[in-house]
């Protein structure tokens, strides 16, 4: 019989977290900023891509984006722009979309889903003669308005990472583009982005767009409307700003972190790498920021809509998550980034309960008292979480660490699944 440390669920606080207080009214100004900068003709069509990442207010923000721009007399629409999400095919993306909230009845506007592209032409900067592909009713636009959240990507580091760059680079190439943008390995998506970026900039009828931040509580922090030749720019000092917001696991050395759900809605690798510590790239060295020595998860979300890319970053799952994988989608995914070993399921155990029991043969030792355990419902969500007696003695006393419960017993339900009140 193991003995499992108690645990304790506490909350942790973080520093310098801003949060935008009515959406709406700043959306109206930025876009206001934007518009005033482009000089569109008043009657023009707007091109807005919309994402399948699970940006916090993102259908408030769209919306009121749409509402402003037909209130001063453009005639803006959506597009799907996710690369291969959805399996890369227009059913797939709608499907999405609607799931996130994002349809012509809620957005008063038309949503156009479409896997069809054109290449504007290639690449002639960080990287020669890459194909630059946009989706072909943004391109027949008068405008487009880039929108998307900045923050740091979940497979490489550079001076611009996940945000408007990559919409352009990769979200609205759609299937096409990203699966060629990913081709390239990892060691080159630093210099792809921005590289097919300033093409599109070039030769697209980019207007501007509209930069989101979040804080570590996934709550909007900073909205901001950039122009055309502001984008290149202003993103590189966004992304630092967003980065200076990103939530972190109270302690580095961990030797079992059990996530609770992954999911596409909470990072684009199911679990962010940027928060468990793991990168799993052929030839990229791990981060040093974290180190957990076993990781497990337990579930899948329904938003993630079957698409269990970053299971292979965990050692240890549940049978009960590998029922919803949509092999093909989370195949395509992976094939696509060329980040294969995300798709690999690690060992798979009946239940949460045999799982534990599974892990406690791996440290060969009845008494596990002296394991520092973390759980930790999604890697989004990392306020409030769990952690065993080994960990909660070295937070004692932090001033931004608050107990809420324990000590706790770690037990299972009737259906051997995990109970943490």
């Amino acid at each position: 019989m193991n003995t499992w440390p108690k645990i304790y669920k506490i909350k942790q606080t973080f520093a310098n977290q801003p949060i935008v207080k009515d959406i709406e009214e700043t959306i109206i100004k930025e876009v206001d900023y934007v518009m005033n900068q482009s000089q569109l003709p008043v009657g023009s069509s707007i091109a807005i891509p919309a994402g399948s990442r699970g940006i916090s207010n993102i259908v408030i923000i769209l919306k009121t984006i749409v509402t402003k721009l037909k209130g001063m007399g453009y005639h803006p629409f959506l597009f799907s722009a996710m690369g291969s999400h959805g399996g890369g095919t227009s059913e797939g993306q709608k499907s999405i979309l609607e799931s996130l909230g994002i349809t012509e009845d809620v957005m008063k506007c038309p949503v156009i889903s479409s896997s069809e592209v054109v290449q504007l032409g290639n690449t002639d900067q960080e990287i020669i003669g890459l194909p630059v592909y946009i989706a072909k009713e943004a391109v027949k636009a008068d405008g487009i308005l880039v929108v998307n959240r900045i923050k740091a990507h979940t497979s490489f580091t550079g001076t611009y990472e996940s945000g408007l760059l990559k919409m352009m680079a990769v979200g609205m190439g759609r299937a096409k583009g990203a699966s060629m943008v990913h081709s390239l390995g990892a060691e080159y998506l630093a210099k792809s982005i921005p590289s097919i970026a300033k093409k599109m900039i070039e030769l697209a009828p980019i207007i501007g767009g509209i930069g989101i931040i979040e804080n570590a509580l996934e709550e909007t922090a900073m909205i901001k409307g950039l122009s055309k030749n502001e984008i290149l720019k202003e993103e590189k000092k966004l992304l630092q700003i967003a980065k200076s917001y990103m939530p972190k696991l109270p302690v580095k050395d961990i030797d079992l972190a059990i996530i609770l759900q992954m999911g596409k809605n909470y990072s684009g690798t199911g679990m962010d790498t940027n928060v468990i510590g793991r990168l799993r790239i052929e030839g990229v060295p791990e981060p040093t920021h974290t180190n957990i020595r076993y990781l497990a998860v337990l579930d899948l979300s329904e938003e993630s809509h079957g698409n269990a890319t970053g299971i292979g970053l965990a050692d240890f799952t549940t049978e009960k998550l590998v029922r919803k994988i949509d092999k093909q989608a989370t195949y395509l995914n992976c094939m696509t980034s060329g980040f294969v070993t995300r798709a690999a399921i690690p060992m798979t155990f009946p239940d949460d309960k045999t799982l534990f029991e599974g892990i406690a043969k791996v440290f060969k030792r009845d008494d596990l008292s002296f394991l520092k355990i973390v759980i930790i419902k999604n890697t989004l969500q990392i306020d409030e979480l769990w952690v065993s007696e080994a960990i909660f003695q070295t937070l004692k006393g932090e001033k931004n660490i608050e107990l809420l419960e324990g000590p706790l017993s770690i037990k299972f339900d009737e259906t051997n699944s995990i109970i943490l009140n």
